[in-house]
C-alpha cells in the first residue's frame, strides 16, 4: 500500500506544480474563500498558514454531523473516541490531549472557545453535537496558533462559522433517512425584522441506532448510537453604519446509551502475584472464548452495564460587538457565557466478567473468596443521584483593536483576553472496582462481593478481629472542583516592505492558573470467612489522598491508612486537598512572506508554543505536573492556478522541537495499599514531531473537480524519564504510555484523502447533477506500548440532484464506508495493569438518502 500511496501523491504534486507553473489566469474557487485565520477576513491563498476549509455543501455530503467525522477528510487532523464521539478530542500534527490535561487543539465556535469542564473522562473543551449545522464554513489550522487565539494551541485550532443572519427571508427544510434507522431533520429560518435588524433560527435532530450489538443479554442491545437535538438563535443588529452587534446562543442535549470496545486479545497466563490481575485477565480470556463460540464480529460485544448512558447538555451565548470607528481602525469586543454538565454511567472496559474456574479461585474460593462463576465488574462508572460527573462554566471576554496604515503597508491586532471557568457544583462520579455493581453510582448499596486482593490473619484489622481476605472491590468516589484561569494580552503586526514582500510578528504573554479541590475517597471491602457463613462488608472508607490525610497508628495499609470516615460520619471535608498551579508563558511568531505574482505566496515562520500544566489527584505524590514547550518551524508555498485547468496547490513542511512533554502513565499500586492502580500524568518526554502537507485541487472543462490531501507525519519520543515515586506513596511505579525512540500515540505516518466530483452535463432547467466519490487512507499507528490499530483505507460516494426543475428541491444521497471494512479506531490500552487489549471500531457502511427543501432569496 505504501508505494501505491506515494505514487498516488507524488504523482498528483507534479501534475498540480506543472500546472501552477504554466496556467495564466483566472479565478478559481480556492482563491475566493475567505478565512479567519488571523481573525481577520482574508483569501485563503493569502494567509500563511497551513489550512483545510470546508464550506457547507462539503460538510453535507461527507456526512459530517459530529466533531469525530470531520478528522476522517483531514489527513493532519485526529481525534480519540475513547470516551464516545460526542466527548472526542483533537489531535493536530500529532500533538494529543489525555484524560486531565489541557486539549492541545482549541475549538472555536463564532471566535469563542468550547466550555471547559474537567470530569473522571476526557470531555468538555469542545462544541456540543450538533454544531456542524447551518455553518458558512469550518477550518482547521495547524500548527501552533497561540498568539492570536490564546490558551493550548499547540496543536492548531478547529474554527467553526455559523451562518450569519442575512438581508433575505429565506430558509430550508431537510430530512436524512438513512440505515441504522437514522432519522435526522434540518431546518434554518433566516428573517429580516427590519433592515438593519435580522435574526437567523437553525435546528438539527439526529437519531440513529447504535451499530455496536450487544450480546450480554443485559442492558441495550445497541451501542454507539446517535441521539441529539441542537437549537441556534442569532441576531444581527447593525445600530449604526458604523456599530454591529451579533449574538449567538446555542444548547445542545444529547443522549445516548454510550460506547462499547470489543475484546481482542488477553494475557492467558497471568501472574498470581498480582491477584486483580490474575482475575481480570483470566476472565477476559473467557469473554474472547464465549465470542468466538458464537462467531462474533468486531461489532460485537458483551457488556453487563444494566443502565449505561452518556447524557450531555451544553449551552453558550456569544456577544460580538464592532465598531468601524474610522477607514483604518476598528474595535471588536466579543464576550461569551457557557455551561457543560455531563452525567455518564458506563463499562469502562466493556466487560461482562465472571470469576474464572482455576485452582487458584477455586482454592480462594474455599478461604473467603467469591465462588467461581460470580459476576463481577472491572471498572464501572456511574454518577451520584443529584450530581453530574462533570459540570463547569465559562466565561470569556476578549477586546480587540485592529488597524491600518493610510497607505496599506502596515496593519496591526492587539488585545486582551479573560477566561474564567468555574465549577457549577461538585463533580461526583462513583467508580465500582472490581466488585457487583447494579449502579455504583447509589454507592455501597448497589455493590456486593469483589474479587480477593490479598488474605490476612486475624488481628490484622484491630485487636480481636478474625481472619478475613481483603477484597480489591471498592467503590472510589471521586468529588472534585476545578477553577480555571486563562488570560492573556497580546499583539501581531504585518510590514509590506514591498508588493512581494512583508513580514509578521507577534506576542502573546499568558497567565493559567489551576485551583483544584479534592475530597476524593472510597470505600473498601472484605470477605470475613472465619464467621458463621462467611460475609462480604465494608471494613473501610478513607480519603484516596492517604499521603495527605494518613491516619496516624493505623495498624496497616489495609485499612487504606487513612481518615476513617467510617467513624466520622462520612464527611468528606476530612479529605479535602487544595492543589494549585500557575504558570505564565510568552509565545510568539515570526513570518516573512514573499509573493513573486499574485498567484504565489512562499513563507517560512518559527512560533513559540506553550501548553499549561495539570493537577493530578490520584494520590501518586506528584500533584503538579509542568507547562509544555515548543518550537515550531514552518515553510510553504501556495499556488493558484487558473484558465481551462483552475485550481490550486498548496504544501508545508514543519519541524517540531517539544520539551516537558506531559505523558499519560498507568500507576501500579503496592500489593498492601488496598488500591487498584490508577493513572496521572507527569513531565517525562522530549520528542520531535515533523513532516509535510500537500493539499491541492484543480477543475477540468467545469465537469469534473479533483482533490487530494495527504499528510507525512513522522513523531519520536526522544526522551523519556520517569519520575521516582515517594516511599510513602501507595504506588510502586509509574509506567508511561509510550516507548522510547518510537512514535508516539495517534500519529499514522502517512494520511490521504482523494476526492473526485463529476458534474453530468443536463440541462439548466433541470437543475445541477453531480456524483463523487472520495478515497481516505490512514496507516497504523499505535495507542500504547502494546496496543496498535492497523491500516485502514475506506472509499465514500454521493450524488446530489440540486434544485430539481428549479424547485428549490435537494436530493443527496450518501454512502460512507462503502465497502463496509471493519476498522479500529482507539483502545482503553493498559495491558500492563490489566492483561486486557480492546479496541472500539468506527462506523460500518452507512447510507441514506437527504432531501431538503430551499425557499426565499
Amino acid at each position: 500500500m505504501t508505494d501505491r500511496l506515494w505514487k498516488c501523491v507524488l504523482g498528483s504534486g507534479v501534475a498540480m506544480a506543472s500546472l501552477a507553473v504554466s496556467m495564466p489566469a483566472m479565478a478559481q474557487d480556492a482563491g475566493d474563500i475567505v478565512v479567519t485565520a488571523r481573525r481577520t477576513e482574508e483569501r485563503l491563498q493569502d494567509v500563511p498558514i497551513s489550512i483545510t476549509v470546508f464550506n457547507q455543501d462539503q460538510l453535507q455530503k461527507r456526512n459530517i454531523a459530529v466533531a469525530s467525522d470531520l478528522a476522517t477528510y483531514t489527513p493532519s487532523l485526529s481525534v480519540n473516541t475513547r470516551f464516545g464521539p460526542e466527548k472526542a478530542t483533537y489531535a493536530i500534527r500529532g500533538f494529543n490531549q489525555d484524560a486531565a490535561a489541557a486539549p492541545t487543539v482549541g475549538v472555536y465556535f463564532a471566535d469563542v472557545v468550547g466550555v471547559r469542564a474537567q470530569g473522571g473522562t476526557a470531555g468538555g473543551n469542545s462544541v456540543g453535537a450538533g454544531s456542524f449545522t447551518d455553518l458558512q464554513n469550518v477550518q482547521v489550522l495547524k500548527g501552533p496558533q497561540g498568539t492570536l487565539f490564546g490558551r493550548n494551541t499547540t496543536g492548531g485550532a478547529v474554527l467553526l462559522v455559523p451562518q450569519k443572519p442575512t438581508d433575505n427571508l429565506e430558509g430550508y427544510v431537510e430530512g436524512t433517512y438513512g440505515n441504522y434507522d437514522q432519522k435526522r431533520v434540518q431546518a434554518a429560518l433566516n428573517i429580516p425584522l427590519a433592515e438593519t435588524f435580522k435574526v437567523r433560527f437553525a435546528v438539527d435532530r439526529n437519531k440513529r441506532d447504535g451499530f455496536m450489538r450487544n450480546r450480554s443479554g443485559i442492558g441495550p442491545d445497541r451501542y454507539n448510537d446517535v441521539d441529539y437535538g441542537y437549537y441556534r438563535l442569532s441576531v444581527l443588529a447593525e445600530l449604526t453604519p458604523e456599530l454591529e452587534n451579533y449574538v449567538v446562543a446555542s444548547y445542545s442535549r444529547s443522549r445516548t446509551n454510550g460506547y462499547a470496545t470489543h475484546y481482542e486479545s488477553c494475557d492467558r497466563n497471568p501472574s498470581t502475584a498480582n491477584l486483580p490481575r490474575y482475575y481480570t485477565s483470566l476472565a477476559a480470556c473467557d469473554q474472547i472464548d464465549r465470542q468466538a463460540a458464537r462467531g462474533d464480529g468486531p461489532l460485537d460485544v458483551e457488556v453487563s452495564n444494566p443502565n449505561p448512558g452518556i447524557a450531555l447538555d451544553i449551552w453558550q451565548v456569544i456577544n460580538t460587538t464592532t465598531w468601524q470607528a474610522s477607514d483604518s481602525i476598528t474595535l471588536k469586543n466579543i464576550v461569551s457565557y457557557g455551561e457543560y454538565r455531563e452525567k455518564s454511567a458506563f463499562q469502562l472496559y466493556s466487560d461482562n466478567f465472571f470469576v474464572p474456574n482455576t485452582p487458584v479461585t477455586r482454592a480462594l474460593a474455599a478461604t473467603g473468596g467469591p465462588a467461581v462463576g460470580q459476576r463481577f465488574d472491572y471498572v464501572q462508572l456511574g454518577t451520584q443521584p443529584g450530581y453530574d460527573a462533570a459540570a463547569g462554566s465559562t466565561t470569556t471576554e476578549e477586546l480587540q483593536l485592529q488597524g491600518r496604515s493610510s497607505d496599506g503597508k502596515f496593519d496591526f491586532v492587539v488585545g486582551g483576553y479573560l477566561e474564567f471557568s468555574r465549577p457549577l457544583g461538585y463533580n461526583q462520579q462513583r467508580t465500582g472496582i472490581y466488585g457487583n455493581c447494579s449502579d455504583p453510582g447509589i454507592g455501597v448499596a448497589g455493590c456486593t462481593g469483589g474479587i480477593p486482593l490479598v488474605p490476612l490473619p486475624a488481628n490484622a484489622l484491630f485487636p480481636g478481629s478474625p481472619a478475613y481476605v481483603l477484597s480489591a472491590g471498592l467503590i472510589s468516589e471521586s468529588r472534585t472542583k476545578f477553577n480555571f484561569d486563562n488570560h492573556g494580552v497580546f499583539g501581531q503586526a504585518t510590514y509590506r516592505f514591498s508588493d512581494k514582500f512583508s513580514v509578521t510578528a507577534g506576542g502573546r504573554w499568558t497567565f493559567d492558573k489551576i485551583v483544584g479541590y479534592s475530597e476524593s475517597n472510597r470505600f473498601t471491602y472484605a470477605t470475613f470467612p472465619a464467621l458463621v457463613g462467611g460475609f462480604t462488608r465494608v471494613v473501610a472508607r478513607g480519603c484516596n489522598d492517604s499521603l495527605n490525610h494518613p491516619a496516624p497508628g493505623a495498624r496497616n495499609a489495609t485499612a487504606t491508612n487513612t481518615v476513617n470516615l467510617l467513624t466520622n460520619g462520612g464527611d468528606t471535608s476530612a479529605c479535602g486537598t487544595t492543589i494549585v498551579n500557575k504558570s505564565n508563558k510568552p509565545t510568539w511568531l515570526i513570518d516573512f512572506d514573499f509573493k513573486p505574482t499574485p498567484d504565489m505566496l512562499i513563507y517560512a515562520k518559527y512560533a513559540r508554543g506553550y501548553r499549561q500544566g495539570a493537577v493530578n489527584f490520584t494520590n501518586p505524590g506528584i500533584e503538579t505536573v509542568a507547562p509544555e514547550k515548543l518550537d515550531a518551524y514552518e515553510i510553504g508555498g501556495k499556488f493558484t492556478f487558473r484558465g481551462s485547468f483552475p485550481g490550486y496547490f498548496n504544501v508545508a513542511a514543519f519541524y517540531n522541537d517539544f520539551s516537558d512533554q506531559q505523558i499519560f502513565g498507568a500507576l501500579v499500586a503496592k500489593p498492601d495499599s488496598g488500591l487498584t492502580g490508577g493513572a496521572a500524568l507527569i513531565n517525562a518526554g522530549k520528542s520531535v514531531l515533523k513532516g509535510f502537507e500537500v493539499d491541492t485541487g484543480a477543475t477540468a472543462f467545469d465537469v469534473f473537480r479533483f482533490g487530494a490531501s495527504y499528510t507525512y507525519l513522522d513523531t519520536k519520543l526522544k526522551e523519556l524519564v520517569v519520575p521516582t515515586l515517594s516511599p510513602d506513596s501507595p504506588f510502586l511505579q509509574i509506567i508511561p504510555r509510550g516507548n522510547l525512540g518510537g512514535p508516539l500515540t495517534y500519529t499514522p505516518k502517512h494520511r490521504l484523502t482523494l476526492s473526485g466530483d463529476i458534474m453530468i452535463p443536463v440541462d439548466e432547467s433541470l437543475g445541477k447533477v453531480t456524483v463523487g466519490a472520495i478515497y481516505t487512507y490512514t496507516a497504523k499507528q499505535f495507542v500504547d506500548g502494546n496496543a496498535g490499530i492497523p491500516s485502514f483505507d475506506l472509499l465514500n460516494l454521493n450524488a446530489a440532484w440540486n434544485n430539481i426543475g428549479g424547485s428549490g428541491i435537494d436530493v443527496v444521497g450518501f454512502a460512507t464506508n462503502v465497502t463496509n471494512k471493519k476498522y479500529r479506531v482507539t483502545s482503553g490500552g493498559g495491558f500492563e495493569s490489566s492483561g486486557i487489549l480492546d479496541f472500539a471500531y468506527g462506523q460500518p457502511r452507512m447510507y441514506g438518502v437527504r432531501i431538503r427543501y430551499n425557499f426565499g432569496s
